[in-house]
């Protein structure tokens, strides 16, 4: 098994700590300016398993393992009471993750939406989504003359998920939005 020096490690990295695997969100390395002092690295990372954000320092010789993980390629059936199903396109098992773990990335799938499902030691842990999804917009506002005045040239809408997002003046009930699905903004038609 390898093993990562905490210097080594870099902004979307991934470590293993305590039996845990944790995403390195941002690193920062100290060098002292005083002889003798140690090198220490200052990481915000985030729990793969409970998705708990916090920072941590190290030094720079702390040495992690790499984490047991694998991305499976998984297709969005549909959620429930028990939680949101997926089909392994692998195995073609079905794979249940509940609302802890998903959260509300629910709101960005629709029936047969391609996501990567992170599998440590074996078991699923969480979602990797594509940078864009399309969904269909179900509810909106017309547009009203000399709405743009006020400077804002958008309205909200909501689509076939739930999600409500902002977009321009012109989309109508029907159409498909792409939407990202790091920020969840409007990102065109599709």
């Amino acid at each position: 098994m390898a093993l990562i020096d905490a210097i080594n490690i870099k902004r979307r990295g991934l470590f293993e700590l305590d039996d845990t695997p944790f995403y390195c969100m941002d690193a920062e390395v100290s060098t002292p300016t005083a002889r003798g002092g140690q090198t220490l690295v200052r990481l915000k990372v985030r729990n793969l398993l409970t998705n708990a954000v916090f920072e941590k320092t190290f030094k720079a010789g702390d040495k992690f393992k790499e984490p047991d993980l694998q991305k499976i390629p998984a297709s969005y059936m549909y959620s429930d009471g028990d939680g949101s199903h997926f089909l392994d396109q692998e195995s073609f098992e079905t794979l249940t993750l509940t609302e802890s773990v998903i959260g509300n990335t629910v709101e960005l799938l629709v029936e047969g939406t391609m996501v990567e499902m992170l599998k440590f030691n074996g078991n699923p842990i969480g979602l990797e989504l594509p940078p864009v999804v399309e969904l269909e917009v179900t509810e909106a506002e017309p547009a009203v003359r000399g709405d743009s005045s006020s400077g804002s040239v958008t309205k909200p809408v909501t689509l076939q998920t739930g999600l409500e997002i902002r977009v321009p003046l012109f989309i109508k009930v029907g159409e498909k939005v792409r939407v990202s699905t790091e920020t969840r903004e409007f990102g065109g038609r599709a």
